[in-house]
């Protein structure tokens, strides 16, 4: 991956799809993951052998039947977990192996969510052939199919989420935040033209959504109380990718710092940010954790080219496992004993606890 001053999502998408589309498997583009095995046995009680090189047993690799990009995660339940990424790839898992679904179109979906098993809702970039972002899609499961959303955008949407069904927000590139009502897509003032790549909340009264500025170089973070968006003071230069809490006052930031390529965890203790590492970890893209002292994040280390996973137990960050040759992405579980982390390409693993 190229490092930058300033390391966009949309420029990831690219050297992502690059990769897919023709970069040699030791290409220096981006993190490169083994695509499935030919000879890959579908997954078993929710994993597949271990991959030999994992340091830690405890993850196993899954076989997904994809070579695609895979981004983000998020299931209703752990028979029904839904993977998004590139060539409008959705994947479903009912508890025993993966498969694919129809979404109906070729955009790289970014992030997926949903209010129950019937009522999810997916949202993406709309590429050139170049990889440059030309336009944003919206989606929407009803428990049968997927279909396509009016949501008038024109720009790259990266992060999903919702209070209810009738309470979602959607956010992309040139600060765009878009809100859905359960009857139409609607765009909201975010006072910004950052990057916006990740939301996430505790109520339709306190959602945080992050991302980056290029000039000057700010990690952002916006919060809304229900009537109007406001800045919050990051005290970092990275951008941030991800975002997750367990509380109101317990919210954590994921991101990367563009010139160092290292890694950035944020902690909001419900009055202000802080960082609670030095950025020693790698390139960090999602967060997620089933408690307030169960934290995952999931990153990649340029140097090496290895996927990492990172756990906190609420009062210590340390490594937690190493995949070489996966960049991973997204991260999301139904329990601390069923957790799923996604990369490229194709890459699932999955924690037993």
């Amino acid at each position: 991956m190229k490092s930058s001053h300033f390391l966009t999502l949309a420029a990831l998408l690219g050297l992502g799809l690059a990769f897919l589309t023709g970069c040699s498997a030791n290409s220096a583009a981006v993190g490169v993951a083994r695509a499935p095995d030919d000879d890959a046995s579908p997954a078993d009680d929710d994993t597949s052998p271990a991959d030999d090189d994992n340091d830690d047993d405890s993850w196993t690799a899954m076989s997904s039947g994809t070579n695609a990009m895979l981004l983000f995660a998020w299931g209703s339940s752990a028979t029904n977990v839904l993977v998004v990424g590139s060539a409008g790839a959705i994947l479903q898992f009912d508890g025993s192996s993966w498969s694919p679904m129809t979404s109906g179109t070729t955009a790289t979906l970014s992030a997926v969510w949903g209010d129950a098993a019937s009522d999810v809702f997916a949202v993406g970039v709309l590429q050139d052939a170049g990889g440059d972002a030309i336009g944003g899609v919206t989606l929407h499961y009803d428990g049968a199919s997927w279909s396509p959303m009016t949501s008038g955008t024109t720009t790259g949407l990266y992060g999903v989420w919702g209070s209810s069904g009738s309470d979602v927000f959607a956010v992309g590139n040139s600060g765009a935040i878009f809100h859905y009502d359960a009857s139409s897509w609607t765009t909201m003032t975010s006072g910004t033209t950052a990057g916006l790549y990740g939301v996430w909340g505790t109520s339709a009264s306190d959602v945080f959504v992050v991302g980056s500025e290029n000039v000057p170089t700010t990690g952002v973070i916006l919060h809304y109380d229900g009537s109007s968006w406001s800045s919050m003071a990051s005290g970092t230069t990275a951008s941030l990718y991800g975002v997750w809490g367990s509380s109101a006052s317990n919210v954590f930031a994921a991101g990367a710092n563009g010139t160092t390529m290292a890694g950035v965890i944020l902690q909001y203790d419900g009055s202000s940010w802080s960082a609670v590492t030095n950025e020693t970890t790698p390139v960090l893209w999602g967060v997620w954790g089933s408690s307030a002292s169960d934290i995952f994040v999931v990153g990649w280390d340029e140097a090496t080219d290895v996927g990492l996973i990172w756990h906190s137990d609420g009062s210590t960050w340390s490594p937690m496992a190493n995949f070489p040759n996966d960049n991973l992405f997204g991260v999301w579980g139904s329990s601390a004993a069923n957790v799923f982390a996604v990369g490229v390409p194709g890459a699932i693993l999955h924690y037993g606890g």
